[in-house]
């Protein structure tokens, strides 16, 4: 890895510069013409947004629809297309009535009136005007009914009365034009509103258990660093032992929810309600229903019995490959311990993706808000020959569409254009989506590459430790920046081609579900099966050829097909050494995600006496004790994927070590002495002083 080196695949390097360039442009461009008020603020019938400080309705931050008959579905609502005046009120009707009924009573019930105006048309105050012409003109809604704000949008207050759907407690409702109407007419809007609404109910909760526990999640996920790094320190002086213990321990702990699985079935036993199934009961907000099911239980001991029973057989069947992979981690544990700073690089990684997350979140916003306002023609009457055209609201009184369709307005319809920038909007989605995937390859490929050339550094090492450079992984850092970043550009490039191939797919799929097809439906399946299988082959490829860029300096191609023969050529080491490897580090992060995960169930379930005061409370308890398990595998993931690198690294050096020498004076092995006798090799050549 010291040997002198020069820049490899150029072109690439320079394509993938002007890229960024660009990239950078198009934010620019996209920040220019992109608004995110779009987004934040509802948007009314004028072009005005509904709660936006500094305009006349900074105090109305919720909009209202004048006839939501009009609207199909709660869709049509969301996507501000609805046929209807929309305008922005500070809160929503919490009662029934019509226009008809208020005029009739507004000289000797001014409260009334004075109530239902605010939803008027700012600045209407004619009681006197005929029914007739406000219903056209649309000054003032022909009804209001009990609705609550959601999305910032005023929706009907839906809800269930003896299983019967009601808005307000009533059944019925007048519709202003003199006719009673039944609240079924609005069940095509009630039963999507009504699923939307539990679903942020829920989220409202889980919110809130955030909020409340957040604390303890830090603290959750610290303790697994912290067993992350003192497995991996220890790991050098006891991997065998470690190791062992890590299986006993993940089977014992998968052998305990099996035993509290069977302890909840048979305390359940005989508890009214607790046979019923999770059918009977269908969809419930609140999941601690489904705990008092003895099915539940039932189907959770039978997953973690399946679970023990594969462990244990592949522990069975795999005991003489599992100790030599020990060995190996051994050598790499020492490889880790002489190089500790790599147990941090996966924060610059992290970092780095974070980073370009954030990068295309915001320009992806500004784009999808780049659209201009879109005002077209709304007219009561169906034969308007003028109805749903486009129209500018400053010259729209005077043209002759007023006249010849009495009642016409120009309201908002939605935002967007009809110039160059516009048309290309979609075009401009796809360019942030794939530059946002080949930034995150290029990321993870400069990580791999870092380590790989540190570790090879170690293992090229004819004196261990005292030939390793000084500052081996910023060396290695650096030389993947200035000599490799065109190979590593090329690598993530083709790697993000098949992703976004992917995405495309996945969009298709989305599309296509409501078709019957089935021609079509297989042929997409099978696209998707085998560009997942070529993404997994070409990410196993990438590794691989970055370690032997890492170790050569070669351009990608090259690396990558020597690392492939070289593979090839022992492709029973790769599956003994490598793939066991692989097992056993994933056996190491679920017993970190389980042993966090288990002390925070004692924890948040108060099952812990010292700490039973200072527990929150909660709405859901498996709120952060999901968020602390899963954090900690990501931890642990964090830590192990150094030590799956190193290990990597070192079997590819230790393979190519072994076709470039023979072990004698003029050609010694450069693998440690350990490593040599695991491999079962004849006895090493003296090294040279």
């Amino acid at each position: 890895p010291l040997a002198p080196r020069h820049c490899t695949d150029i072109i690439c390097c320079v394509i993938f510069i002007v890229v960024i360039l660009g990239y950078i442009a198009l934010g620019v461009v996209a920040w220019v013409h992109g608004d995110p008020r779009k987004v934040i603020y509802p948007t009314d019938s004028y072009g005005q947004f509904c709660g936006q400080r500094d305009t006349v309705n900074e105090n109305k931050t919720i909009l209202f629809y004048f006839n939501i008959l009009k609207c199909a579905s709660p869709a049509v609502l969301i996507n501000l297309q609805c046929p209807t005046t929309q305008l922005c009120v500070s809160k929503c009707p919490d009662r029934f009535a019509t226009y008809i009924d208020v005029q009739a009573s507004y000289r000797y019930r001014t409260d009334q009136w004075n109530y239902y105006k605010q939803f008027c048309k700012p600045g209407f105050n004619n009681p006197r005007k005929s029914v007739a012409q406000v219903i056209r003109d649309e000054d003032c809604p022909s009804m209001i009914i009990p609705s609550r704000p959601f999305l910032k949008r005023c929706f009907p207050d839906f809800s269930t009365k003896n299983g019967v759907l009601t808005v307000g407690n009533q059944t019925t409702f007048k519709d202003g034009n003199g006719k009673t109407r039944n609240v079924t007419d609005l069940r095509e809007a009630a039963n999507g509103i009504n699923n939307v609404l539990d679903a942020r109910s829920v989220g409202m909760k889980i919110f809130e258990d955030y909020a409340i526990s957040w604390y303890w999640i830090l603290i959750g996920l610290f303790i697994a660093m912290i067993l992350s790094l003192l497995f991996l320190v220890l790991l050098r002086f006891t991997a065998g032992v470690l190791f062992w213990i890590f299986i006993f321990g993940v089977i014992g702990i998968i052998g305990y929810g099996i035993w509290h699985c069977y302890w909840e079935y048979d305390h359940l036993k005989g508890i009214p309600g607790s046979d019923l199934t999770v059918y009977d009961i269908g969809f419930q907000t609140d999941f601690k229903v489904y705990l008092q099911l003895r099915q539940t239980w039932l189907a959770f001991m039978i997953i973690l019995c399946g679970v023990e029973v594969i462990i244990i057989l592949m522990l069975i069947f795999l005991r003489n490959r599992i100790r030599i992979a020990i060995a190996l981690l051994k050598e790499g544990s020492r490889a880790i311990g002489y190089i500790m700073s790599t147990l941090f690089y996966p924060i610059v990684t992290f970092l780095l993706i974070a980073i370009c997350i954030s990068y295309w979140a915001v320009t992806a916003v500004f784009l999808a808000t780049s659209g201009e306002p879109v005002y077209k023609v709304m007219a009561n009457q169906t034969l308007c020959k003028y109805a749903n055209q486009t129209c500018d609201p400053e010259t729209f009184n005077t043209t002759n569409v007023t006249k010849l369709c009495p009642g016409a307005q120009c309201t908002f319809a939605f935002y967007g254009g009809e110039s160059l920038y516009h048309k290309y909007i979609f075009i401009f989605q796809l360019a942030n989506a794939f530059v946002f995937l080949w930034l995150v390859n290029f990321a993870i490929a400069l990580g791999q590459c870092t380590l790989a050339g540190a570790f090879a550094s170690y293992y090229w090492a004819y004196r261990k430790p005292a030939d390793i450079p000084l500052w081996p992984l910023f060396s290695s850092f650096g030389r993947a920046i200035r000599y490799h970043t065109g190979s590593l550009a090329f690598g993530a490039l083709i790697l993000a081609i098949v992703q976004l191939i992917r995405v495309i797919l996945e969009y298709l799929d989305h599309k296509l579900k409501g078709t019957h097809n089935s021609f079509t439906r297989f042929l997409l399946c099978c696209l998707k099966c085998c560009f997942w299988c070529l993404e997994k082959f070409l990410k196993f490829i990438n590794r691989n050829a970055y370690i032997m860029i890492a170790i050569y300096g070669k351009n990608f191609c090259t690396s990558a097909k020597e690392a492939f023969f070289l593979l090839m050529r022992n492709v029973v080491r790769v599956a003994v050494l490598d793939k066991v490897t692989d097992f056993l580090l994933f056996l190491g992060k679920i017993l970190v995600a389980g042993g966090v995960g288990v002390l925070a169930f004692f924890f948040f379930t108060q099952r812990i006496p010292i700490f039973a005061q200072e527990v929150p409370t909660l709405n859901y308890y498996w709120v952060p004790l999901l968020t602390v398990i899963i954090g900690s595998y990501l931890v642990a993931h964090g830590f192990f994927s150094v030590y799956a690198m190193c290990v990597d690294t070192l079997f590819l050096c230790f393979c190519e070590d072994l076709e470039r020498n023979d072990g004698s004076t003029a050609k010694p092995y450069f693998m440690s002495a350990s490593l040599h006798r695991i491999l079962g090799k004849k006895k090493l050549s003296p090294k040279k002083a």
